[in-house]
């Protein structure tokens, strides 16, 4: 608990502005490289054969840093704040055949740096790619050897920043580091490379609580995210259209099933059988228990855990606890969620599994808590693993993979124990209008467009169609470099998903008991649940056509958390059409007259 104190206050605070005087030292890590249509395969700037220290220092980092991949390091870059500098020597560097080749890759692959100043990021290519004709084919790789900053600043505090080469030579890079070009020399059989930079100051009038603005307006990576909301509005609008067609077929439907078997109010509830026919014959069987019930409590626990989560997630947004400069603040507060909220899975499941006559609590507990920690673990190790093989700073290190491993053992963990144990003392009788025979009931065949593939089909599409729109905006925020601030559209998105799959779900859980098949419990949840299938073939399309990535080390990553994602949709979707289903269920069989 005191880690995640820690890191919550860090994140907290890590927002403030830092006040300087003329002259002061202003701070420039060096953090990242990495090609750039790769945006998760990052590896440490020093890797290159660029100008470093004796002796790196490196960043202290939040834990939402590390998991973004940040290795922030002290560099030689002398800045001050409020003065310029021109054409300062850097180092100088003598370059041999194999880091000249290792340079050549880097700038062929369209590698591009990150540098962190005053806690905004600074990015530029590490080097100049041209080709020209076909006959003959002109292939010419530059290195750039001289950087010129320019930072605005307000008062006392630095307000943007930004890195440029403009009118700036770059140096060639020949195969086997030819020989020698306008501003290096050849010795010792390497070549010498000389790197240089200035630095710029602006006044600017925009204040410090404001300077995110001056971030989201750069474009040194491509704008794709805008305020879409003619796009929203006609999603929404099909949307409430849909809502209205089902809400209002259902209830012209469900008055005349009730006005047709509430004509006899005479007899009990078991002589009801003779004579009906649809869901109203059933009754004795609807709330008969399912198979596998700890899995299915399991399911309804981590999705009630996530929907959770996403709220809070969707509210810490709206608030302003998230920003451009805090870097990794999402993350951090993600940790951190999941481990408090894992009280909600433990209840939720364990109140449910004993309502439904459950005897094996504490497996019920061992099943919520590792349903999606197990696989989480399993993606990340090899994620992990392949990032580690390759260099790359996504690689989490020793320190933070005991944290986290700490965070759910130590917090996680005893939380859906102490909320499992609540839930279970807590759990009152399963509320059922009807009782449940013994013998259970033969069910009559059922046509085609009521198999559980069909449903799963239709429960999964149209939640999916309500979202698609905002779905290439996350993916565009999660696999790309763009900065996601539309959080209220965010939220009414959300509302959205939610509410069509419980509507979706009651409809088709209808027309599945009007076939006299009280199989509902399973499909309930597949239906809807089945949302998650779609994305994971939307992000299969995005990857393909949609961006530009490759590599082992970009797909694993991206196909990787993308099964997760598609898992944590069906958890939450599947919760959500469950428990409309059930309250639906109870509806309409205490609605009938039967005395």
């Amino acid at each position: 608990m005191m880690a995640l104190h820690c890191i919550l206050v860090l994140w907290l605070f890590s927002g403030w502005a830092v006040g300087y005087k003329q002259g002061d030292n202003v701070t420039l890590y060096v953090n990242k490289v990495g090609p750039y249509h790769n945006p998760q395969e990052t590896y440490h700037y020093y890797t290159l054969p660029v100008c470093s220290p004796e002796k790196v220092h490196h960043k202290s980092l939040s834990l939402g840093e590390v998991l973004d991949g940040d290795r922030m390091a002290e560099s030689l870059y002398h800045i001050q704040f409020r003065e310029n500098a021109e054409k300062k020597t850097l180092c100088q560097l003598t370059l041999s055949d194999k880091q000249v080749d290792q340079l050549r890759e880097a700038i062929e692959e369209l590698y591009y740096f990150e540098f962190v100043l005053d806690d905004i990021p600074v990015w530029g290519f590490v080097g100049y790619i041209e080709e020209s004709g076909f006959l003959p084919h002109s292939h010419k790789v530059g290195l750039w050897t001289h950087l010129d900053f320019n930072l605005e600043f307000n008062g006392d505090s630095v307000i943007f920043a930004n890195v440029s080469v403009k009118d700036v030579k770059p140096v060639p890079l020949e195969e086997g580091a030819g020989a020698a070009v306008g501003g290096v020399g050849v010795g010792g059989g390497g070549l010498t490379v000389t790197h240089t930079y200035s630095v710029h100051w602006f006044e600017s009038s925009l204040p410090h609580s404001r300077r995110a603005e001056r971030l989201r307006d750069y474009s040194f990576f491509p704008k794709t995210l805008e305020i879409h909301w003619l796009s929203i509005i006609n999603s929404l609008v099909l949307v409430l259209l849909l809502l209205g067609f089902v809400i209002i077929i259902l209830m012209r439907v469900l008055k005349n099933d009730f006005a047709r078997y509430n004509v006899e109010e005479e007899g009990g509830c078991d002589d009801l059988d003779q004579g009906d026919n649809g869901w109203k014959i059933i009754h004795t069987e609807v709330f008969r228990f399912p198979p596998y019930k700890s899995l299915l409590c399991a399911v309804l626990g981590v999705g009630a855990q996530f929907l959770t989560l996403a709220t809070g997630i969707i509210i810490m947004a709206l608030l302003g606890m998230f920003n451009v400069h805090r870097h990794g603040a999402i993350n951090s507060a993600a940790i951190v969620l999941y481990a408090l909220t894992s009280c909600v899975s433990g209840y939720v499941s364990c109140s449910f599994y004993t309502q439904i006559s459950g005897q094996r609590w504490v497996w019920n507990i061992i099943l919520t808590s590792s349903l999606f920690s197990a696989p989480l673990f399993l993606t990340w190790s090899v994620v992990n693993s392949i990032h580690w093989w390759s260099g790359s700073t996504q690689a989490l290190p020793a320190t933070t993979v005991l944290l986290l491993l700490g965070a759910w053992v130590l917090v996680g963990f005893p939380l859906t124990v102490i909320g499992g144990i609540m839930g279970k003392n807590r759990a009152g009788s399963f509320q059922a209008p009807c009782r449940t025979r013994n013998i259970p009931r033969q069910i009559p065949p059922q046509p085609w467009y009521k198999h559980t593939a069909v449903h799963m089909a239709i429960g999964g599409f149209l939640p999916f169609s309500a979202i698609s729109v905002e779905l290439y905006y996350i993916f565009a925020t999660v696999w790309g470099r763009e900065h996601y601030t539309l959080y209220g559209i965010l939220l009414c998105v959300f509302a959205i998903l939610l509410s069509v799959g419980a509507c979706i779900s009651v409809a088709l859980t209808y027309f599945l008991l009007s076939g006299e098949d009280y199989r509902w419990w399973w499909r309930s949840i597949l239906s809807t649940g089945s949302t998650g299938l779609f994305i994971f073939v939307y992000s299969v399309f995005y990857y393909r056509n949609r961006s530009s990535m490759s590599g082992l080390v970009q797909t694993t990553e991206f196909f990787g958390y993308s099964l997760l994602t598609a898992l944590v949709f069906s958890l939450m979707l599947g919760s959500v059409s469950f428990w409309a289903s059930l309250t639906f269920i109870r509806y309409i069989y205490r609605s009938l007259k039967m005395d």
